[in-house]
């Protein structure tokens, strides 16, 4: 048996895994590393989180990122080139964490990698018939496994398309695994660039779990910022927005796409959600002359409004004063798109932190649970819906 296989194999076997998991969402702020240890598997995973540690990405990273991120044509070149250079960035940011938490390669199991996206592309998005929906994520495994010296997995997006998702959001899985409680309604709301939520019903029953996109997040409230005041990254607790004043006619031209009356569950990004997207909002509402306090504030409530709306549709008849909604992702630290929230959606309002998951390492925590499935998992079943396949997820890529 190759000692490679033979390896995986052994750890399939094991009691618990310690594993690192990745993610870098479309916010692009930097690498979120998060060792977990993980036992069981399906429902009856246990995890543990032990290290975490954002890894910011400088400006020299993000302007190559940007060169190629959600657009349309772009020099072919440079992504062949980003995605080898990303797999060794991100295995160099592995490496310093671990150096930092004084343990060794060895010590480690599994490395699941998201990867950092540069293009989602659905159905909805790009309407062409004769395509499947499709996403892509970069930053090669095997570079990061032969860096380490720890088998990866990476690319998980792939399989839940080939299985008839859209590859986003994977989230569902993890939240499944680790916060469904039985005789609770929770909702885990996820607010990156793009915001997303699962229904995790009281009952417990994985056919009645819900997950989609709601549409932007943060990031045309980060987009917006950087334009204008080039020097920060976001509205940090919301001090510009909280200045403004909402425009009624943006707000309403900005809600008014294809996309928000398409069918749920459905995935979005940075493709549509651009600033070219409000650009032409801004023309057609004769607003290209409010003041940036006025923009933000009307992106933050375009945020928050359509969250409000996707999860009143999926609670439809039921009571959403029955309903724990659990924050999680940058959004969570937006003071003013959590206030509206509250107010747009009468339910108690928690953040993952009090389940004892850091909501700032939650997504990188779920690619973990992902690859322990995949190495160690059994036989969930969450049915044949569209949005959430039962699969096992993840290419494998070995030292050596």
């Amino acid at each position: 048996m190759n000692k490679n296989v033979e390896k995986l194999y052994q750890l399939a076997g094991k009691t618990s895994r310690k594993i690192i998991g990745l993610m870098s969402g479309t916010s692009m702020d930097g690498l979120d590393v998060a060792l977990c240890e993980i036992s069981g598997s399906g429902e009856d995973t246990v995890v543990k989180l032990l290290n975490f540690e954002t890894v910011d990405y400088s400006e020299a990273i993000k302007t190559e990122i940007r060169k190629v991120f959600a657009k349309k044509t772009i020099d072919f070149q440079h992504l062949a080139l980003l995605n080898e250079w990303i797999g060794l960035l991100h295995a160099e940011m592995i490496l310093d964490c671990l150096k930092m938490w004084k343990i060794t390669s060895e010590e480690i199991d599994l490395v699941a990698s998201h990867g950092q996206t540069v293009m989602h592309a659905p159905k909805i998005l790009h309407q062409q018939e004769m395509f499947p929906n499709a996403t892509l994520q970069i930053g090669d495994g095997d570079h990061i496994a032969v860096k380490t010296g720890i088998i990866t997995l990476s690319d998980f997006r792939q399989k839940h398309i080939a299985a008839g998702g859209e590859g986003a959001p994977l989230a569902v899985y993890g939240d499944y695994f680790i916060f469904g409680k039985k005789g609770e309604n929770r909702i885990m709301l996820n607010m990156g660039g793009i915001a997303n939520f699962t229904f995790l019903p009281a009952s417990m029953n994985p056919e009645e779990v819900f997950v989609t996109d709601t549409g932007t997040g943060n990031t045309l409230i980060d987009a917006f910022t950087r334009v204008y005041f080039p020097e920060l990254a976001y509205d940090k607790d919301a001090a510009i927005a909280k200045q403004g004043i909402v425009n009624a006619r943006l707000l309403e031209v900005l809600k008014a796409d294809n996309f928000f009356f398409a069918p749920f569950p459905k995935t979005t990004g940075p493709e549509l959600f651009s600033i070219d997207y409000v650009r032409n909002a801004q023309v057609i509402s004769k607003t290209e002359n409010i003041t940036v306090n006025d923009l933000l504030a009307t992106l933050t409530r375009f945020s928050a409004e359509t969250i409000s709306e996707a999860i009143h549709w999926a609670v439809g008849s039921q009571s959403l004063a029955d309903f724990n909604i659990y924050l999680s992702g940058g959004g969570m630290h937006n003071p003013l798109l959590v206030q509206w929230l509250k107010e747009l959606i009468p339910a108690n309002f928690f953040k993952t932190d009090d389940l004892g998951i850091s909501g700032d390492a939650k997504e990188a925590v779920l690619f973990a649970i992902l690859a322990n499935e995949t190495v160690a998992g059994g036989d969930s079943d969450f049915g044949t819906r569209k949005g959430i396949p039962s699969v096992a997820m993840g290419k494998i890529s070995f030292p050596s």
